[in-house]
């Protein structure tokens, strides 16, 4: 697996006018929060960059941003957010969402991998956003898994950051909550990925003059992981999945319209001792549920395998005020693959203006 000619490749078919899908993952950012358009974000204008170097070739965008999510949801969510439909090249950020440590560096090797062997062998770039006011992210931890691949990563911290930390940049005028950018921080984020390409397109025509020919990958065959790697396979489990054992949790019955639609596809409830269990064979597991700004809303415990002493509280309180918070709890982690029993119970329902909503869980 080559990353680099697949890049190189892709950029081959570009100029020979065939028709390409470029996707993106992450966060918030990538989803264009606080730019003032869909297409005054960073994603679209990386968009923008192909068309206007291939005007012979057929582009379609997918944007697979969802705010406040992370690597560990993203690859359980790349296929159907991104891969199914079929890209030949994907961005991929989660600097700022994933914390920087070894837990999400792992579940970001997974994400890595999950794109990387996609049937469309798409090419992979990774993107490093960051804190504004602190630089902060974890690009020490998802750079370290990208050079293990050959992928390429684009760091805001170490380009516009210094211009900021210098003054060059007023940091208001980039951004005004020191992490999401405007228009204006959009436009430098996308400077930066543009560079990397317009390099690599150099490379391309350079080679082509010279009557070099770019290798062509015959296989998608990944080198052992870095990590210990439990989360490539990493899947979704909601109601169309019906895993779920109710005892006062009911299915949302409402439908889901598109992917930032995200708090359907689950269960309610919002009487105390209601139940939903699952038993499901793993050995990583996480649950994903709302964190509501409207409140009082309902709280519950997980527990696993009967193991009451080490029950999870789930709070559907949220304590930041920006707005609904999907949120996700790893309850296990490199556990002993079996088959394990989750129970998750309300706990308090007292005086509430919404029901607690399990999204989904993760397990792997």
């Amino acid at each position: 697996m080559d990353n680099m000619t697949r890049l190189k490749n892709l950029m081959k078919r570009a100029a020979n006018g065939e028709s390409l899908v470029i996707g993106f993952l992450g966060g918030s950012i990538t989803q264009g929060s606080l730019s003032s358009t869909p297409k005054t974000c960073y994603a679209y204008l990386v968009y923008e960059w192909w068309k206007k170097s291939f005007p012979n070739a057929a582009f379609s965008f997918v944007n697979g941003g969802i705010g406040g999510t992370t690597s560990h949801y993203g690859g359980a969510r790349a296929w159907k957010d991104v891969l199914c439909y079929r890209p030949d090249i994907v961005t991929v950020d989660f600097s700022v969402n994933d914390d920087a440590n070894e837990f999400f560096e792992e579940t970001y090797e997974g994400t890595l991998r999950r794109l990387l062997a996609a049937p469309s062998a798409p090419a992979v770039v990774v993107l490093n956003n960051v804190f504004y006011d602190t630089g902060k992210n974890a690009q020490d931890y998802h750079n370290r898994i990208a050079d293990h691949y050959g992928i390429p990563h684009v760091s805001i911290k170490d380009t516009v950051y210094p211009d900021v930390e210098s003054g060059k940049i007023v940091r208001a005028d980039i951004t005004p909550d020191n992490l999401h950018p405007n228009d204006k921080g959009h436009r430098l984020v996308a400077d930066e990925i543009c560079k990397l390409l317009d390099s690599i397109k150099a490379e391309v025509e350079e080679e082509t003059i010279a009557g070099k020919s770019t290798k062509t990958e015959e296989s998608i065959l990944l080198p052992a992981p870095l990590t210990e790697n439990a989360y490539e396979y990493s899947r979704l489990i909601q109601i169309q999945d019906n895993e779920a054992i109710l005892d006062g949790f009911l299915v949302d019955p409402i439908e889901k319209k598109g992917m930032l639609d995200i708090f359907k596809n689950g269960w309610t409830a919002a009487h105390t001792n209601d139940k939903i269990s699952f038993e499901i064979e793993c050995s990583c597991l996480a649950v994903q549920y709302r964190k509501s700004v409207q409140q009082p809303v309902p709280k519950a415990k997980a527990v696993i395998d009967g193991d009451e002493a080490h029950a999870v509280i789930l709070d559907g309180n949220f304590t930041e005020d920006w707005g609904d918070c999907l949120y996700l709890e790893p309850l296990l982690h490199h556990a002993e693959k079996k088959v394990h029993r989750i129970e998750i119970t309300i706990t308090d329902a007292k005086d509430i203006v919404r029901p607690f909503y399990l999204v989904s869980l993760i397990v792997s």
